[in-house]
């Protein structure tokens, strides 16, 4: 498979702006290497609905300008829908443990959540933010709509928000415990 068409399955499954160095260096290849397949893989996507934005130091994945209006039907037809039980879940995930990278949302849903993210973005229940300790990568975070909408003025303000915290640090705690035992290398 050619560096392109391996760029192109990182860009789309990111979903968000990624460093040209850092992919650089996942796929062991020189900067000036990286942009080069990043112009080639723009130039082959500029027919196409898809389009590769490239700044000078990070590139992503966007849609094409001619199906602006399109993409606009189909986000205000989406915003008159329920959320749903995923938006639900990763909303729940976002407002307790927050701001939390979207690997870390995949990781605790099992799946993952790059457009359940988007969709809760895009409604303004979450926002983007660069990460704390991680300028190469974002976390999400809820927004002062959302607070607004559940009618408190801080998330500690959610029923029960202390047990559940509290539950939670439990529960993470005996799940790193238990994966710990069960990758242990020396004999129980």
């Amino acid at each position: 498979m050619n560096l392109e068409t391996q760029i192109e399955a990182v860009l789309f499954y990111k979903a968000e702006p990624v460093k040209i160095h850092s992919l650089a260096e996942f796929f062991s290849v020189p900067f000036d290497d990286m942009v080069n397949a990043l112009n080639t893989l723009a130039t082959s996507l500029e027919n196409r609905g898809i389009r590769i934005v490239l700044t000078d130091t990070y590139a992503q994945m966007v849609t094409a300008p001619e199906v602006s209006e399109l993409i606009e039907a189909m986000r205000k037809s989406e915003l008159k829908n329920d959320i749903g039980k995923a938006g639900a879940e990763t909303l729940a995930i976002i407002l307790y443990r927050g701001p939390l990278s979207r690997v870390e949302v995949d990781r605790i849903r099992g799946v993952n959540s790059a457009f359940i993210i988007r969709n809760l973005l895009i409604r303004g229940l979450v926002e983007r933010k660069t990460h704390p300790t991680d300028t190469r990568s974002f976390v999400y975070a809820i927004t002062p709509a959302l607070l607004n909408h559940l009618g408190i003025s801080k998330r500690e303000e959610l029923p029960d928000f202390a047990k559940i915290m509290d539950e939670l640090d439990i529960f993470e705690k005996n799940v790193g415990e238990e994966g710990s035992e069960i990758f242990s290398t020396t004999p129980q």
